[in-house]
């Protein structure tokens, strides 16, 4: 050996750790003459007690020099203590020994001298300073030849921490990291394994294997363990029997199965190796035919499985199978039950991050089903169809629940389009399932409920009068919900934001949407439409005027003035020392920049153009439900930047008119039988045209927009009957013009600013959730928690979904699962729920503290947490 590596060890003995006696023993003789050749640290004197007795030398050390520094060198084995006269001063030394492994076994601080033969057979681990530098790092005094061994395989795979199920995943993590990032071979193992085998270090690693997890092979390969632990975590969460083609891949001892649930729960929710597991799992998958293996079992069977992705399939594919064949039996709480649960477990979570798997497709399909089994069930309590005695108490029916008809067909169109851009396309059955329910049953059944109070033979006539008792008109909004503002006091402002073809069921979800902001309280109220329903009236009527009127050509002035552009509406507007402005201009605006813009005005109108941008083009049509989604996240957008920005309280949204939007392009029996356009027509569209002396027809509605809009002039509309077209203007699936409720029951929301002491009402939190009990002790390998939401859901108290497990300090002892709390119910049984977890096998204390954990999915923050304690007194292996 280099002299210097043993001067630099005796240099550290004497000089850093301060040791005044070192003991050298050298029973082979290898370093009898290196000794005389040493440069010894300063003050340091040999002493060799093959030429001195030792009881001179135990006189000299502690008598005569009591204080002097000695390398006490002998050529033989350590004495027993019986037969070992400086016994007593061997115990307060140090001991030093010269050879490789004695060396590296002085260089790590153990204490255990017997480690030397075990760190002789893994020198080729040594051969590196990099890697015995980083088992310096985290090698303890007291090590053992077992401790030593997981350390070393720690740090040849790299493990965050030396310990087995950490180097598990982080082992098998080395599977994907390939040169092309794609090519995964389970038959040829990762660089580092081959380097655990170089090292002799694969054996400790199958005996590892066998100890924790009962896995025992005549010739164990990396893929046959992994496919025993994924078949075992398949198996203890199925509540059935597993196939018997997996069945012998079942690790039988019970503290083997308990560590593989827990060993791959902890897997699939690491952060850095999750992707693995996904990639992994699949290829397993496809091994063992497990799609094959999943056709027999019901969704209850597999509901609390989250081994493979293709689990995730089966259970959603079978409860699109249920929806599909609900029938009037469906039950919606059953599918809302297996779609949360599902959504808040590793395929289908929103909070789990991985290019591997199509979460967003799973949870997107999960959303669809629950909107088209409300719907179905909704439609079945309407089978009769709406018959109502007067146009309010329909309109009235509308505003309460009817709206849902429309919004839960958009979330589910939504959603299935997420799904199927994510390549996964399981809901075309029921996708024609549903637009059926919409389009044949409730669009019809809505259009002949409320066509007998717009035709003008009927009872009511209502386009002779256009009025509704308690319902105004949009003509007078800027009277009923501005000018009050306005008249308050001279310094109040008011915001008005006009978004186009923002209907009544898309301002629902965003009312609620704004009412779970802090210091926001949003109400929603309606009104009616002008009739025709299009762009150019209804802007018009918004505005603030003392009289609308057309021009011959089909023009809209506004108090004489024209108001088809912005700069238009900014003049009329600035007669009441308003302005107006896009709502795409206004947010690309800083503060300072802002304010400066509104300084010297009191109204605001903001015009926002989402929808009707993206329905009234045919190449664009088809994505009317995403430009819905986009509104109405840039209305809540708008409404923050006027309040937080400007200094807004007082904020009215509305639009100019609603739409009608189907999947499907209308048929003929969807077109009006007028095939020409009547003389004297000024503008034609699919659902309106205006013009003069237009005359009756009956295929369609007539009326005069003086009637329903209070637009002075002549100017004449007709209306097709229904829902339909006209068949002369081709047939667009986005179209508005018509009486139809969801083009003229118009929302209008207010929105206030609240900072005095009533803005504590509207403070926001998540559901509050606790464990029931008060005492917790676990003594099986499975222990069943229980836990309750406080609160029901509301728009200002939110869900939340959990990761909970049981932990020593930072460490989880148990699997991690995932939980959703989201009920909106008021019946507090209704909203407990209880998780299992699995004990890892291993030693525990009764006296140690381990804690129940709570925390957030998204966040990852402590919500709950209890003390635990873990008393097995024996473990259940047979």
């Amino acid at each position: 050996m280099d002299n210097t590596k043993i001067e630099d060890a005796l240099t550290r003995l004497f000089d850093e750790e301060g040791q005044r006696i070192v003991f050298w023993n050298d029973p082979d003789l290898e370093f009898a003459i290196t000794l005389s050749l040493l440069n010894l640290p300063e003050g340091v004197n040999t002493l060799r007690l093959d030429q001195i007795g030792a009881l001179e030398a135990k006189i000299q050390i502690e008598q005569i020099d009591p204080e002097g520094r000695y390398l006490l060198y002998s050529p033989t084995e350590e004495p027993d203590y019986e037969a070992d006269w400086l016994l007593d001063i061997r115990l307060y030394s140090r001991s030093f020994r010269a050879d490789r492994a004695s060396m590296i076994l002085d260089e790590l601080g153990l204490a255990n001298q017997h480690l030397r033969d075990h760190i002789a057979a893994r020198r080729k681990f040594f051969d590196s300073k990099q890697r015995l530098q980083k088992l310096k790092e985290i090698v303890a005094l007291n090590d053992t030849d077992v401790d030593l061994d997981v350390k070393m395989i720690s740090v040849v795979v790299k493990a965050d921490q030396p310990e087995w199920f950490n180097i598990i995943r982080t082992l098998f993590h080395e599977f994907t990291v390939t040169d092309n990032g794609e090519d995964i071979d389970l038959d040829n193992p990762p660089g580092v394994w081959l380097q655990l085998e170089k090292f002799d270090l694969d054996g400790p690693f199958w005996r590892m294997a066998k100890s924790l997890f009962g896995y025992k092979e005549e010739n164990p390969t990396l893929r046959n363990f992994l496919i025993h632990l994924l078949i075992t975590d398949f198996s203890h969460h199925l509540k059935g029997i597993v196939p018997d083609s997996l069945a012998h891949f079942v690790l039988l001892t019970q503290s083997g199965k308990s560590n593989a649930v827990v060993c791959l729960a902890q897997w699939r929710d690491s952060s850095s190796k999750g992707s693995s597991y996904d990639r992994l799992t699949g290829l397993v998958a496809d091994i063992i035919k497990i799609k094959d293996q999943l056709y027999s079992f019901e969704i209850e069977a597999l509901l609390d499985v989250m081994t493979f992705q293709a689990v995730e399939e089966a259970i959603a594919q079978g409860l699109r199978d249920r929806v599909l064949s609900g029938g009037d039996a469906i039950n919606v709480e059953d599918i809302r039950a297996v779609s949360r649960h599902r959504q808040a477990g590793h395929w289908a979570s929103s909070f789990v991050t991985g290019r591997y798997v199509p979460r967003e497709a799973f949870y997107a399909v999960y959303e669809a089903l629950v909107a088209s089994a409300e719907l179905f069930a909704l439609k079945y309590e309407y089978r009769d169809g709406f018959d109502y005695d007067t146009p309010l108490a329909m309109v009235e029916a509308y505003r309460k629940e009817l709206f849902r008809f429309d919004q839960l067909y958009r979330h589910f169109c939504e959603q299935a389009d997420i799904a199927e851009s994510k390549i996964w396309d399981i809901l075309k059955k029921l996708r024609q399932k549903v637009e059926a329910c919409y389009v044949n049953g409730y669009i019809h059944d809505l259009s002949d409920g409320w066509g007998k109070f717009i035709d003008p033979n009927g009872s009511t006539a209502l386009p002779a009068s256009w009025r509704l008792d308690n319902l105004p008109n949009q003509q007078y909004f800027y009277q009923g919900h501005v000018a009050p503002r306005l008249k308050e006091a001279e310094r109040r402002r008011s915001f008005v934001i006009i978004s186009d073809a923002f209907r009544y069921e898309a301002a629902e979800e965003l009312t609620r949407e704004l009412n779970g902001k802090f210091r926001f309280a949003a109400e929603l109220g309606l009104q009616l439409g002008v009739l025709p329903s299009y762009t150019t009236l209804g802007m018009a009527a918004l505005l603030p005027h003392e009289k609308l009127e057309y021009k011959p050509n089909g023009d809209v002035l506004v108090d004489g003035q024209p108001m088809a552009s912005l700069d238009q509406r900014s003049q009329i507007l600035n007669a009441v020392e308003g302005l107006a402005v896009k709502a795409d201009d206004l947010l690309e605006m800083k503060k300072e920049e802002g304010r400066a813009f509104v300084k010297d005005k009191r109204l605001l109108y903001i015009y926002h153009n989402a929808i009707d941008a993206a329905g009234d083009s045919a190449s664009t049509e088809g994505h009317t439900f995403e430009a819905v989604r986009r509104a109405i996240n840039d209305l809540a957008s708008v409404v923050t930047y006027v309040i937080n920005n400007l200094n807004g309280h007082h904020v009215v949204i509305t639009a100019d008119h609603g739409f009608l939007f189907t999947e499907s392009s209308p048929g003929e029996p969807d077109k009006s039988s007028l095939h020409d356009k009547p003389p004297g027509t000024v503008k034609a569209k699919q659902r309106f045209l205006i013009g003069h002396n237009l005359g009756d027809h009956d295929s369609v509605w007539h009326g005069l927009t003086a009637t329903t809009a209070g637009a002075q002039g002549d100017m004449e509309f007709w209306i097709p009957k229904g829902a339909n077209r006209f068949h002369f203007m081709g047939g667009a699936r986005f179209v508005h013009g018509g009486a139809m409720l969801q083009e003229i029951v118009l929302p209008v929301v207010t929105v206030r600013h609240k900072k005095d002491k009533g803005a504590g009402a509207t403070k926001t939190k998540q559901v509050t959730v606790h464990v029931l009990g008060t005492s917790h002790k676990i003594t099986t390998s499975r222990h069943r928690f229980e836990m309750i939401q406080m609160e029901p859901v509301s728009d200002r108290v939110k869900p939340i979904t959990l990761k909970v497990a049981v932990y020593e300090g930072k460490d989880p002892v148990t699997n991690i699962e995932s939980i959703s709390f989201d009920s909106s119910s008021n019946n507090i049984e209704v909203r407990k729920k209880s998780i299992t977890l699995v004990l890892q096998d291993r030693q525990y204390d009764k006296k140690t503290k381990y804690r129940l954990v709570l925390r957030d999915a998204e966040t990852g923050v402590e919500q709950e947490s209890v003390d635990v304690i873990i008393d097995r007194a024996f473990t259940d292996d047979f």
